[in-house]
């Protein structure tokens, strides 16, 4: 079952399908990675909307999964809206599930590589540097979006 619901979830990412991605999560579930840090499932769904608003494409592989715990290896491929620059980059993601949903959900990378690709060199090591700088960025984006799509305020 667990199989299954990481499937849906990466296959929903891929078809630009956020409110599918969205019910995977459970409603107090917990998303963190270099940008994000999100409580709750109307958040992390809001996330996935503005995320499925570009052109990013995924590649998973599932390399362990049970009933309680799960990791995939994921491809982000992309192109960052602020500098217009590709980005590929190569993420492993960890999950814990409860009753059948996604109750935490960690992404971990480079940041340092994903930087440099999204921002280039200079602004890239910066981010690297001071993450919180790149949190608060992002924080920013998804906090003006939530203001434009009501559902998620």
């Amino acid at each position: 079952m667990t199989t299954q619901l990481l499937e849906r979830l990466y296959t929903c990412l891929n078809a630009k399908d956020h409110a599918g991605m969205a019910a995977c999560y459970d409603p107090d579930a917990d998303f963190e990675d270099i940008a994000f840090t999100l409580h709750g499932k109307k958040r992390i769904h809001a996330m996935w909307h503005m995320i499925c608003e570009t052109d990013l494409q995924a590649a998973f592989t599932i390399r362990q999964v049970d009933e309680r715990a799960g990791i995939v290896d994921l491809i982000d491929d992309y192109t960052f809206r602020d500098s217009g620059r590709p980005v590929h980059n190569v993420i492993r993601s960890e999950f814990r599930f409860r009753d059948g949903l996604i109750l935490e959900h960690r992404d971990s990378c480079n940041a340092l590589r994903w930087g440099m690709q999204a921002l280039g060199p200079v602004k890239g090591a910066l981010s690297w540097l001071d993450p919180s700088i790149r949190r608060k960025i992002a924080m920013a984006k998804l906090e003006s979006f939530i203001a434009t799509h009501k559902q998620y305020a």
